[in-house]
């Protein structure tokens, strides 16, 4: 028994011996390596989560800022609609942009809310990461550009504007 022991030991690299001081090395082990895939992965998962959750204000913001101009009474009165619209989209997914700044709205015919014609609502922001601070913002390209495009139809049965 004791020539097969020490056999196996020859075979697998290990002597009955060496096991003793061995103990414990595997659950050092595993911790290490848990922590160096870990921490990577959680801070991917947060910068992802924080890219989409722009990407859905941004697809939200334009669509309601351009609903919220076609049925207004004048095109002024719905573009300050739609930029409180942009900034309470972004406010919902916790980020702080400006109505004034993220939202750019084109006419296809002047005036623009002539029945018929359409508006193009573009929304857009970009996304810091998620842990980076401010010097090395400054430094490097450390934000994501968002944005999106929404095409809003002015109804035809409208009354023309004066």
């Amino acid at each position: 028994m004791t020539r097969l022991r020490a056999w196996l030991g020859s075979v697998f690299g290990r002597a009955g011996a060496d096991r003793a001081e061995d103990s414990g090395s595997a659950v050092v082990e595993f911790l290490g390596v848990s922590l160096l895939l870990m921490v990577p992965l959680v801070y991917l998962i947060l910068t992802l989560g924080r890219i989409q959750a722009a990407v859905f204000a941004s697809e939200g913001a334009a669509r309601e800022a351009g609903r919220l101009v076609v049925r207004a009474e004048t095109f002024e009165e719905g573009a300050a609609r739609a930029q409180a619209a942009v900034e309470l989209a972004f406010a919902d997914q916790g980020i702080a942009v400006s109505g004034a700044d993220s939202l750019l709205m084109t006419c296809e015919q002047d005036p623009c809310l002539t029945p018929g014609s359409r508006i193009v609502v573009e929304v857009g922001t970009a996304v810091g990461l998620p842990g980076v601070p401010d010097f090395a913002r400054r430094a490097a390209l450390v934000e994501v550009p968002v944005s999106a495009r929404y095409v809003a139809v002015v109804d035809a049965f409208r009354e023309v504007p004066q």
